[in-house]
């Protein structure tokens, strides 16, 4: 059986896992196999299975960065939990590449593909009977060099404070409009697919993926009426942070 020739590609990533999902994972590698896809491993991911797997895996190629999925189009298999399929999605970033998530834990949000679901959920994949669901990736710009290449996430971006004893002062504009000065221990700017994590523990809305919308959150808010916020995501929203000290 052969895959769409767009998707023959197929990019493992993990980390590590329980042993007792050895036996999940050496299915996965099966039914690639009977699939006759062309598999590259994320190399530590390849590093922790020579050490957990009687197969031998140094014939599969080795992806290290995002660079190496430059011009390549595939897909990738993300091996853990939401967390890994996170760190994921930092390798992939802008590229064409969707990331399916298979579960060797607890069932999560993100990768969703539980252990009993692997056979039938990989059968659909490699046969293409499957949808994409589009992500926003929200994207921040400071005034110093603080974030390099991963000025981006998938989840959210927090302002925080680093002295345990007191608030510090956001003020925040949108489009360079005044919004509003926020005093708190900080402030969350979450994606649709990150109104689900901190943002909602501090009172967040869950919002709907495709929604085009983002979450400002405070983190324990000086004011008890001020309350999160969702506003347009092709809007610029500007920070600027003071602490008591005027740090």
């Amino acid at each position: 059986m052969k895959i769409p020739s767009d998707y023959r590609t197929i990019y493992l990533f993990g980390r590590s896992f329980d042993a007792k999902f050895l036996p999940s994972f050496k299915l996965v590698l099966q039914k690639l196999a009977e699939y006759e896809a062309e598999i590259l491993v994320f190399q530590p991911f390849r590093e922790f299975l020579n050490g957990s797997l009687s197969e031998d895996l140094s014939g599969y190629p080795l992806f290290r960065s995002y660079e190496d999925l430059k011009g390549r189009p595939g897909l990738m298999l993300s091996i853990g939990g939401d967390g890994t399929f996170l760190e994921a999605s930092t390798l992939v970033r802008d590229l064409p590449v969707p990331i399916a998530g298979i579960n060797s834990g607890r069932l999560g949000f993100l990768a969703d593909i539980a252990q009993e679901e692997i056979s039938r959920a990989v059968d659909s994949i490699l046969t293409g009977d499957w949808d994409i669901q589009e992500r926003t990736l929200i994207q921040v710009d400071c005034d110093q060099p603080l974030f390099g290449d991963f000025n981006f996430a998938l989840n959210e971006i927090t302002v925080h404070k680093r002295d345990d004893s007191s608030m510090i002062r956001i003020n925040a504009s949108l489009d360079g409009l005044y919004l509003n000065t926020y005093w708190a221990d900080g402030l969350i700017v979450a994606t649709p697919t990150g109104s689900t994590a901190y943002s909602l523990s501090v009172g967040g809305p869950l919002v709907l993926p495709g929604t085009g919308t983002f979450v400002l959150s405070p983190i324990a808010p000086h004011h008890l009426t001020v309350r999160p916020l969702i506003y347009r995501d092709n809007l610029r929203l500007t920070l600027q942070t003071r602490s008591r000290s005027g740090n």
